[in-house]
């Protein structure tokens, strides 16, 4: 049995000879329900990204290339077996950042010929959505530990990805962050390598200026194209398949507009 990763945060705070992190990497306190739900549901679950010690993938063999935003990056050897973590072979999901699950859940009940995986660095939206897992007795969702890009670049093949999911990632408001900010052109190129021709990219947002960044970045991508056919480019209103969250109608009741992009991969 695999350990709980109560105490082992640190794996996913930066260092110096690792790529710049998108989040901030921050303990919190986790209640006693959220403790127990980590010693009971993350071996059943979990796995991390960055310590085999606390929840190992099953992988296997691949001549896969190296990552899409650092060519000279030696090629994986070793990439991620979906059908021996999910015990079936169906089309994967990669949703980074799922917060408390909320949205995770919902999409995953209301899509179980697909599954998905949920990568998140901070305790109590893992511990969140394990217990969502448990209440809704789903089976096509595993909650991962750690940085998703780490994942995507080490981990997950070219063309293995029928859909990425970013919503709502922090900001990063001030100009000399921008830097960190998940969706900008090296990540991607990066996320949209991994997809397969016709997959799709969602993003969403409540932050105007990240709103138009983003827009920006995807719209550069020669391998992707804009699935809205509104002239701003956004789709608006929201998906219906993408449920509404407590964060988001928190937003909307202080007048913050929540803007969707949804980008297919063409080439």
């Amino acid at each position: 049995m695999t350990t709980a990763p109560q105490d082992r945060f640190t794996h996913v705070a930066a260092r110096p000879h690792e790529p710049l992190r998108t989040f901030h990497p921050r303990r919190a306190a986790l209640g006693a329900e959220r403790r127990d739900a980590l010693d009971r549901l993350w071996p059943r679950w979990g796995f991390s990204v960055h310590d085999e010690a606390l929840g190992p993938l099953p992988l296997r063999a691949s001549r896969a290339p190296g990552s899409a935003d650092d060519p000279a990056a030696p090629a994986p050897v070793q990439v991620l077996d979906a059908p021996a973590l999910f015990g079936r072979a169906a089309p994967l999901v990669l949703e980074i950042g799922p917060g408390m699950g909320e949205a995770t859940a919902a999409m995953a009940a209301a899509d179980p010929g697909r599954d998905v995986l949920a990568v998140e660095a901070h305790l109590p939206g893992i511990a969140a959505l394990l217990l969502r897992l448990e209440e809704a007795g789903l089976t096509n969702v595993r909650v991962g530990h750690g940085d998703a890009l780490d994942l995507v670049r080490r981990r997950l093949p070219e063309g293995s990805l029928d859909e990425v999911r970013v919503f709502f990632p922090d900001p990063w408001p001030k100009p000399r962050h921008h830097k960190r900010r998940l969706v900008r052109p090296a990540h991607v190129a990066l996320l949209r390598s991994r997809l397969v021709v016709g997959g799709t990219l969602h993003c969403a947002t409540d932050w105007p200026e990240y709103a138009e960044a983003m827009l920006a970045a995807l719209s550069a991508d020669p391998g992707l194209a804009n699935a809205s056919t509104r002239a701003d480019g956004f789709v608006v209103p929201r998906p219906a398949h993408r449920p509404e969250t407590k964060f988001e109608r928190r937003g909307r009741a202080l007048g913050h507009e929540v803007r969707d992009l949804v980008f297919r991969r063409v080439a």
